[in-house]
């Protein structure tokens, strides 16, 4: 039987952390609340812990997790470079519903799949998720459901589709409800993702937006400027090796 931990319950919220941090530390699957939807988490450093996530959404190696992370200076250990566009969507969005590619610190001992050199990094802006976080490290985390079904909202949806699966479920609510809907599918809360890797050291290149979602790409050209962003609808170049928006279409 799926135990959900109501978080609104100190007493329930405490056990429930403490489960998590063990979970986590043991390999196994957590599903945990974000600002956007639900996410199943697991040690972004354990390769077993990344391959039983993908199993259980039925993801393949081909589609790796992103990683949330507990604040800024963890961005900056994980990608090997920053731009300054980057840093000013961070400085805005963060923490919030902005997921960032960027190229990943060669020198990391991690194997989150098919990643090609890349990581897609996020903030959450959810206390319990920062909490979490905050004494794990980063997590691999997908968004809480089953490949190609919608993304869960609440942690009842989440058990509904992973089952035991999870080890531990934190339930911190309803996600996404301080966001407009804006997203690609109808009622999604789910990021909006950035691939960064197109811009040079220099500044050179552009941004391109892989996956609308709650933030508007006038939002980020408020920020980094219209022609800081590849065209809508631009392909991608069929010779780049960037992560492409089916990698991560299951960001939280």
């Amino acid at each position: 039987m799926t135990l959900i931990h109501d978080c609104s319950v100190e007493s329930e919220l405490l056990a429930g952390m403490r489960l998590a941090r063990r979970a986590i530390g043991s390999g196994e699957l957590v599903v945990i609340p974000t600002d956007t939807v639900y996410g199943v988490a697991a040690d972004a450093f354990s390769a077993a812990a990344v391959q039983r996530l993908l199993d259980a959404k039925g993801r393949e190696r081909t589609s790796p997790p992103p990683v949330l992370v507990p604040g800024i200076p963890t961005l900056d250990a994980l990608a090997a470079d920053v731009p300054d566009a980057v840093r000013a969507l961070v400085a805005e969005f963060w923490p919030g519903g902005l997921t960032v590619i960027l190229r990943a610190q060669p020198s990391l001992h991690w194997d989150l799949g098919e990643t090609r050199g890349t990581v897609a990094l996020r903030m959450p802006d959810h206390r319990i998720a920062l909490e979490l976080l905050s004494e794990t490290g980063p997590l691999a985390v997908s968004s809480a459901n089953l490949s190609g079904m919608p993304s869960a909202t609440t942690a009842g949806e989440a058990a509904d589709m992973l089952g035991d699966r999870v080890s531990v479920y934190l339930d911190g609510g309803a996600a996404g409800v301080a966001y407009e809907p804006i997203g690609e599918r109808p009622g999604d809360t789910s990021s909006t993702i950035v691939d960064a890797t197109g811009l040079g050291a220099d500044g050179t290149g552009v941004l391109r937006i892989v996956r609308a979602g709650v933030i508007s790409r006038e939002r980020i050209a408020a920020v980094v400027g219209e022609d800081a962003l590849a065209p809508e609808g631009a392909p991608t170049p069929a010779a780049s090796d960037d992560a492409s928006a089916d990698d991560v279409a299951d960001a939280t």
